[in-house]
């Protein structure tokens, strides 16, 4: 029988198992071009291991989902972090997995809001971008290079997740 996952508000301290929360911090934030600026520093390290490896910035659109939603599957990423920072300003849902034995434990639901992003740490397990309402562009900031950095598992039977509250 399918289990029903409980979506948590993200904060910094809940996510961080899993990596960081990039949201202007007011204790990160530093005062830059005379004084015109904030800037909110060191928010997260984008990591890129291997040899001819990278970090690249790309835009994502994200489809939105539909709910009831099966979380069939996780994914990670052995060579590299990847953040996710929403361009359209709309809330998102992060979906992550305590590593168990080299496959992903039960999933965690996170509503991240729109002035929120994380970044996922070097293999950790993640269910890919889940846009909700409509289409979502998002700032994403991962690894390129050779090597096969994508690594999936399929749940026997899919966690679900039901429609988050407006």
């Amino acid at each position: 029988m399918p289990e029903f996952l409980d979506i948590r508000p993200l904060t910094g301290a809940a996510f961080a198992a899993f990596g960081e929360v990039i949201e202007a911090d007011p204790a990160s934030m530093r005062l830059i071009n005379g004084g015109t600026t904030e800037r909110f520093h060191a928010l997260a390290a984008a990591e890129a291991a291997g040899e001819g490896a990278r970090v690249i910035i790309n835009l994502f659109r994200g489809q939105p989902r539909s709910f009831p939603y099966d979380v069939d599957m996780m994914e990670r990423h052995p060579f590299g972090s990847q953040s996710f920072s929403p361009v359209s300003g709309r809330a998102f849902l992060v979906v992550v997995s305590e590593d168990e034995s080299g496959r992903p434990g039960r999933p965690q639901v996170f509503l991240a809001r729109g002035d929120q992003g994380v970044n996922y740490r070097r293999n950790v397990w993640h269910h890919p971008l889940m846009a909700l309402g409509e289409v979502s562009d998002f700032l994403v900031v991962d690894r390129d290079g050779p090597g096969n950095n994508l690594e999936e598992f399929f749940f026997e039977t899919p966690y679900i997740i039901k429609e988050p509250a407006p």
